[in-house]
């Protein structure tokens, strides 16, 4: 039964993170429920995303929805971020962090609901000095982050894609994918190496979360922008929700 409610879990955190993020509010618990301990369900959940994460930038790379000019540009800042993130919470706290981030994802989640017309088409219009210099500020403060702390890396991932890269939301899903698993494979490597991944639910863990992620992408392609929209609000919102409510 644990096994069977981990699975469960694990399919429905894939298959919302590849959407529109968030599959970690579904995952760390699952993993927790358990009982290993919080920064063993942590590495272990990394392990399981950072597969997930891989399964849908393939499906969203097969649909020639990733932009690999970019992407070239954009993975060396979000890989060093992620790892100076991980080496600096060893030394500073993240409570700060656990105070600021619920309002900053609530935040984007109401522009998005109030600006109507924002990622719902694609206005990519090339790489420029000045969206140049602001997609490596943006990776490399958000690898940051995720090493650091990560909660809602990859809803800042796509809003800051749609709004510095003028993308819809298809197209910044399947970049922030990539991204994600830059950043998110910098963080296991950590974890790996301080013994915090426990291989077995991991490997389990991995089986379901790249199942469910392998579909999720999948309706994302299909459906588009009007499909991604309204549920990357909603995890935005219970996110952010879930986060003030833990504090």
């Amino acid at each position: 039964m644990e096994i069977v409610i981990l699975g469960i879990g694990m399919f429905a955190a894939g298959f919302i993170d590849s959407i529109a993020g968030g599959g970690g509010l579904i995952s760390v618990p699952a993993l927790l429920m358990t009982g290993m301990p919080p920064h063993m369900a942590l590495g272990t959940n990394k392990m399981a995303a950072a597969l997930g994460s891989f399964t849908s930038s393939y499906e969203f790379f097969k649909s020639n929805k990733l932009n690999k000019q970019l992407l070239k540009m954009l993975i060396p800042f979000a890989f060093m971020g992620a790892v100076l993130g991980v080496v600096t919470v060893q030394y500073i706290s993240p409570k700060i962090l656990e105070i600021l981030i619920p309002f900053m994802i609530f935040a984007v989640a109401i522009y998005t609901v109030i600006s109507k017309k924002v990622g719902m088409s694609n206005e990519y219009a090339g790489i420029d000095s000045k969206n140049g210099f602001l997609g490596k500020l943006l990776t490399s403060a958000l690898g940051f982050y995720d090493g650091f702390f990560g909660p809602g890396t990859g809803t800042f991932f796509m809003f800051g894609l749609v709004k510095i890269f003028k993308f819809d939301f298809t197209v910044a899903t399947a970049n922030t994918k990539v991204l994600n698993f830059t950043t998110g494979f910098a963080a296991l490597l950590t974890f790996i190496f301080n013994g915090q991944v426990n291989l077995k639910y991991g490997a389990i863990s991995a089986i379901f979360i790249i199942v469910g992620s392998k579909m999720g992408s999948k309706m994302a392609i299909k459906n588009g922008a009007r499909f991604i929209k309204p549920i990357f609000v909603i995890m935005s919102l219970v996110m952010a929700f879930k986060m003030a409510i833990n504090f």
